[in-house]
């Protein structure tokens, strides 16, 4: 019979690497309560109206990449693609901005696009980020960059450069389109199909394509940080020096534009230097009309998404993983069905305790067992047949140091974590 084998673009998480992932997690929740930002989990699949409207119809990832299907009442859903739609859409629907003027949300969480497989992209991909709902001013936009900035620092990361832009607001973008549709019109013929395809809806995507011929067409046009309005020149002027003030470093980068049709002003990126053409950790920016769009209340918004599977790779590139596999506590190896009975017995008793246990199930030799003990990463191997049970004296075998003690059975648990204490504290 065939052997079923994973979904193309999708990745096993194994026991190898899930203390990886754990590590990363427990740092996002971390640094993410130190900000004060507060968890939120939304489905796996939402309407599909939600993204067509909130990213914007011509987005790559609304006409190229999600998955949509129907249900069996004919509507349409799609799996999530991004988070900050599915933010939004609860935020509006449970009136959370009627019983607190600022929110501050995050995220850790599975996405799915149709995206080509390779290195660092896959179909199935997971993102953290944070939404900061509620405040307009410069102040919010930093706070979402320094606390991505920690999290990367946190795990020891110093290694990438932050982008910056400013993709202005309604009040000066449409004037901008103009200037952008007089640069580019003698040039359309030269540009790749999907910036032609552009051209009229969002002729500033043509800044986010990586085809060669776009980007030398594109060097000379006008940028949209010499058509700001006065408001959005003061407020990507101010992002600046808040930014200087907190002694971050900065690049500004007049093409980027990012993905999103929702981001209004800042628009941002943190690039990895250890990584080659897929080097984006992560991005975001302001996206002031989303909650509008979307069916909410006029409501300012900035936050940000990284990817957790490219974070990884950079970690593993730069050797800031160690080891992070669980360790058991205690492997009891039993000699004995009598023993083996007290083995299942002490098990549940060390479990009761917050000792961590395991014992053989298989019926084993000692020398099997032990490995075993070894194969599970296990502290101490608490090893005992007929003659110890009679004793009550067992053998305590520090696994990582090849020492080894007697234990009464009497004070099992208070003897195990004193030893636990001793050596592993």
């Amino acid at each position: 019979m065939e052997t079923i084998q994973k979904i193309k673009g999708t990745h096993d998480i194994l026991p190898d690497t899930s203390g990886d992932w754990r590590l990363l997690e427990k740092t996002i929740h971390r640094i993410m309560q130190r900000y004060g930002f507060q968890e939120i989990r939304t489905p796996i699949f939402e309407a599909t109206n939600l993204f067509a409207r909130g990213i914007g119809q011509l987005t790559d990832i609304v006409s190229k990449e999600m998955y949509t299907f129907e249900d069996r009442g004919k509507k349409s859903l799609t799996l999530k693609p991004e988070g900050t739609a599915p933010v939004i859409r609860a935020f509006i629907e449970n009136s959370l901005g009627e019983k607190r003027p600022i929110n501050k949300l995050y995220y850790i969480s599975p996405m799915f696009r149709q995206e080509n497989p390779q290195a660092g992209r896959f179909r199935q991909f997971h993102q953290f980020g944070a939404e900061l709902i509620g405040s307009p001013e410069p102040f919010a936009d930093v706070e979402t960059i320094l606390n991505v900035l920690d999290i990367y620092k946190s795990l020891g990361l110093s290694s990438f450069t932050i982008k910056l832009n400013s993709v202005g607001d309604e009040n000066c973008r449409e004037q901008y389109k103009n200037a952008l549709h007089d640069y580019l019109r003698p040039r359309l013929s030269k540009l790749c199909k999907t910036c032609q395809e552009r051209f009229e809806s969002n002729p500033m995507r043509v800044f986010d394509c990586k085809e060669a011929g776009c980007i030398a067409e594109t060097e000379a046009a006008p940028r949209m940080l010499d058509h700001l309005d006065q408001a959005s020149a003061d407020h990507f002027e101010k992002v600046c020096a808040l930014l200087d003030q907190h002694q971050v470093a900065y690049e500004l980068d007049y093409r980027l534009v990012r993905g999103l049709d929702y981001y209004t002003r800042t628009a941002y990126e943190v690039v990895s230097n250890a990584l080659g053409s897929q080097n984006a950790l992560g991005g975001g920016g302001r996206y002031d009309l989303l909650t509008q769009e979307l069916g909410g209340k006029p409501t300012p918004a900035v936050g940000y998404a990284a990817g957790i599977e490219r974070l990884l790779m950079v970690l593993r590139e730069e050797k800031l993983l160690t080891d992070n596999s669980l360790s058991l506590d205690v492997f009891i190896a039993s000699i004995g069905e009598k023993a083996q009975e007290w083995a299942s017995k002490t098990a549940r008793l060390l479990r009761d305790n917050e000792i961590s246990a395991d014992m053989d199930l298989l019926g084993r030799s000692l020398k099997a067992q032990m490995k075993e003990a070894n194969r599970s990463n296990a502290k101490f191997a608490l090893i005992v047949g007929e003659q110890e049970l009679e004793s009550g004296q067992l053998t305590l075998r520090n696994l990582q140091q090849s020492e080894q003690t007697e234990v009464n059975s009497a004070d099992l648990v208070g003897a195990i974590r004193k030893h636990l204490d001793a050596k592993f504290k």
